[in-house]
């Protein structure tokens, strides 16, 4: 059997980043007893452990976590809302960033703290990477006395641990886990960053089906772990991932993650001889992933002691397909009104019996008599209808001739409500994009051309409809429209490029210059929500501005994993 690696590390202490989630609390009661060791017992207890390859995890160190509360602020910004693990000097938050409303979760520790500075160095090459494979971290900050790591928080992502505690993955999905986890594994590696802490605990699985790895560094400087051979620990990790997800089993002896451990004394078992029916193919690369010490592997194939070695041997595998949706025939059951006012009692587990054809009445022969009635009646209806409808366009015409005599400007129904407001001119519009170059400037004048058939539309984002969830893009897009002076805006219509669009509508202080950013938008005119092919609003108060931004937040998918979306035209009335 191989050195224990990373994957086996401080298996007692799993429920210190467990709840880093909103799944938080999900895995079986093994991770919830984990959960309920903090300080010296988890170390202890990662202490008592089988050895790892090369991996050093450091002493606890005699800090104390900082004392704070909820509803504590950092940076007047992000305050904090719950602590979910408090551990080693450090503590995690569940928190709400007030300027972006949006949930992110902090990692705090003291300044003083003998990790703080590895850390910081952590955070900062990891939001370097900018991948969205991993969860991106957003901030990493020293002020004054304390040193925080603020990173995303995904509540529609499930922990590997919530999803195995229901049992294993079918060969597809365990495909596309060890597929995806080993392709972002090996692109960290090449920008020169490993995890180390690589569990079922820091994978995470979106609504979906992507795999999501949080921790990237950071976690390991939190717990202070290192490796020798940072590529073998990882790729011993993703085996370990992968068997788990094949057997619904922990590859070592001992319990974790709330899975049960391999029976004691017997070694490592092929995950096929652990579970029937298991993916030979997968089971295969299993084992090369976790025995990639040197040790010759089943079927005498080579070890992968690297995640690209890995990611190369997943590539070379024959395609799996997805399983084949189940479709459940069942017997014609007749409306109520077909079984006229009595139903049928429920079949309890009795053979249906065979269906009888139910004749079906001629329709009444008509008399001839009935015929010249029925041809009277229409003629009858249809002098009616032209007679009401000359009426009703003479009342209108009548009526519209005293509106022109009249010479008002806004006219009033009967319903004593006003009509919309006067169209207002778009002098200028320009791409809202703070944090990066604009995606297509060109296409900006498509919007405010008068043509509903052009339209500004952004890049095709992969997997997110968020704009990719890159950090370029975390405050959305949409575009800035420029009146020339102030004016009075009480209504909108817009037409967007497609359905499914999450959008709101902004407006800038009446004294706002040229703004740019989110934070110069102070005034609300609608508030965020998903819409259709248009978002049409007559505001209840007027509201004073230059500049209206129409917000885009989340993008429509295009139905293969991408997301686009865009404006075809925008009308502002006052």
């Amino acid at each position: 059997m191989a050195e224990r690696s990373t994957a086996a590390v401080d298996v007692a202490d799993t429920g210190g980043e467990e709840p880093l989630t909103a799944q938080a609390g999900k895995a079986t009661a093994d991770g919830a007893d984990a959960q309920e060791k903090t300080g010296a017992d988890a170390e202890t207890a990662a202490a008592d452990a089988t050895g790892s390859a090369g991996e050093h995890p450091s002493p606890p160190p005699e800090v104390e976590p900082p004392e704070l509360h909820s509803g504590h602020k950092l940076a007047k910004r992000y305050r904090l809302e719950e602590c979910v693990t408090r551990l080693d000097g450090f503590s995690s938050w569940r928190a709400v960033d007030e300027k972006l409303r949006r949930a992110v979760g902090v990692h705090l520790l003291p300044a003083e703290h003998p990790r703080a500075r590895p850390v910081l160095a952590a955070a900062r090459s990891s939001a370097l990477l900018g991948d969205p494979r991993f969860v991106q971290v957003l901030d990493a900050v020293e002020d004054n006395d304390l040193v925080y790591v603020v990173h995303e928080w995904l509540p529609d992502a499930t922990e590997l641990t919530a999803v195995l505690a229901a049992g294993s993955l079918e060969a597809h999905e365990a495909y596309q886990l060890v597929s995806q986890v080993s392709q972002a594994m090996s692109a960290a590696h090449r920008e020169g960053l490993s995890h180390l802490r690589l569990t079922p605990s820091s994978v995470l699985r979106t609504d979906s089906g992507q795999y999501r790895i949080r921790g990237l560094a950071v976690m390991a400087a939190l717990r202070g772990i290192r490796s020798e051979h940072p590529q073998r620990s990882d790729t011993e990790a993703i085996g370990a991932l992968l068997y788990s997800a094949l057997t619904q089993r922990w590859p070592y002896e001992e319990d974790a993650y709330g899975l049960s451990g391999l029976p004691k004394g017997v070694g490592l078992i092929r995950p096929d001889q652990v579970r029937a029916g298991v993916h030979r193919g997968l089971a295969d690369l299993a084992m090369r992933a976790l025995v990639n010490d040197g040790a010759t592997a089943s079927r005498q194939e080579q070890p992968c002691t690297t995640p690209e070695e890995l990611a190369k041997a997943v590539a070379a595998m024959p395609r799996i397909r997805p399983p084949e949706p189940s479709f459940v025939s069942s017997a014609y059951q007749p409306t109520a009104y077909q079984q006229g006012a009595y139903r049928q009692p429920p079949n309890h587990g009795r053979p249906a019996a065979p269906s009888r054809p139910v004749p079906v009445p001629p329709p009444p022969l008509q008399t001839r008599t009935g015929q010249v009635l029925k041809w009277t009646v229409a003629a009858l209806l249809i002098a009616a209808l032209g007679l009401g409808s000359w009426q009703l366009a003479d009342t209108l015409m009548d009526r519209e001739h005293r509106s022109d005599d009249s010479g008002s400007s806004q006219s009033t129904g009967d319903d004593g409500k006003k009509n919309a407001g006067s169209p207002l001119r778009i002098e200028d519009a320009t791409e809202f994009s703070p944090l990066a170059a604009p995606t297509a400037p060109e296409k900006v004048g498509d919007a405010v051309d008068g043509a509903p058939g052009t339209a500004w539309v952004t890049p095709r984002y992969e997997g997110y409809a968020n704009f990719g969830n890159l950090p370029q893009r975390r405050q959305g897009s949409g575009l800035i429209l420029d009146l020339g002076s102030v004016k009075d805006v009480s209504g909108l219509d817009i037409r967007m490029y497609r359905p499914g669009h999450t959008v709101e509508v902004l407006a800038a202080d009446s004294s706002a210059t040229a703004p740019s950013s989110l934070d110069d938008f102070s005034q609300r005119l609608t508030k965020p929500e998903s819409v259709g092919e248009s978002l049409r609003t007559t505001l209840d108060k007027s509201v004073r501005t230059r500049y209206v931004l129409i917000h885009i937040t989340e993008l429509p998918s295009e139905g293969t994993g991408g997301f686009r979306g865009g404006i075809s035209e925008i009308k502002i009335t006052g």
